[in-house]
């Protein structure tokens, strides 16, 4: 048995930067047709192209259920079925005391991260449980299974991503759909590297809590998020894999590492 995805049928959102694109090139060497949706139109076209013709281009924003039935209806339509769907859609937030954070910003960061996912998986999985087969992995985060101060919205989001992936693994297991999360600590994504650069995240800090004593390469989620979707994850199901350098196993006082 092997992560073999050919002749399989893969729809990832988010997949034009960060995570969801080095997702899509590992699905892709697997042998996998990728449907690739992002809201920002010029990356997804580009990040097809680099990856050739047997792969799509659907962009899109997934906080709309009007536009979410039509990328799921144009990614069935164009690769046959969906065998795999993988939520890497999502934004970050501005570090913002509660009182001070408007409800724009709080229900936009709900909108795409936690809603985006629950309409894309629903409407994926309507032919899924049809057909008695499929698997789902979403991207929750460190910030799904702690608090993290000033960030409520997105800590709300990715806490509801932990949730609906077991809830939605209990309903559409029986039917033969696995529903599994990644949660990754902090990956050195373009998203990430914007917090760094505003100074609303400590570089140094986070490697010194982290026991492995680094960020993560995005490469390094999407082997995990390959193996949820594979077959060697047959009898896995419902579980949120913390993929963090050991960032939430470590609870002693300071720090996990000694950095310069």
């Amino acid at each position: 048995m092997d992560a073999d995805f050919s002749e399989k049928g893969v729809l990832i959102t988010g997949g034009a930067s960060g995570i969801g694109r080095a997702t899509t090139h590992l699905f892709a060497a697997k042998g996998a047709r990728v449907a690739i949706s992002d809201i920002d139109e010029e990356k997804t076209r580009k990040a097809v192209l680099e990856m050739g013709n047997e792969h799509i281009a659907i962009p899109g924003d997934v906080s709309r259920e009007k536009v979410v039935s039509e990328i799921v209806q144009t990614a069935q339509d164009d690769l046959g079925k969906i065998d795999v769907l993988l939520n890497c859609a999502g934004v970050s937030d501005v570090l913002v005391p509660t009182v001070e954070q408007s409800l724009e910003n709080w229900q936009r960061i709900l909108d795409i991260n936690l809603t985006g996912t629950y309409l894309t998986s629903r409407a994926v999985a309507a032919d899924m449980l049809r057909r008695g087969e499929g698997s789902i992995v979403n991207i929750s985060s460190i910030a799904g299974l702690v608090g993290l101060p000033l960030r409520n919205a997105y800590v709300a989001s990715k806490h509801g991503v932990a949730g609906i992936t077991k809830t939605l693994a209990g309903e559409w297991g029986p039917y033969g759909v696995r529903v599994n999360a990644v949660a990754p600590g902090y990956v050195l994504t373009p998203m990430v590297q914007k917090l760094i650069d505003q100074n609303s995240i400590d570089q140094k800090l986070i490697q010194r809590r982290t026991p492995l004593g680094r960020l993560a390469f995005p490469e390094e989620i999407g082997n995990v998020m390959l193996f949820l979707a594979s077959p060697l994850a047959s009898y896995i199901n419902g579980v949120v894999i913390a993929v963090d350098g050991g960032y939430t196993a470590f609870g002693a006082a300071g720090p996990a590492v000694d950095i310069d």
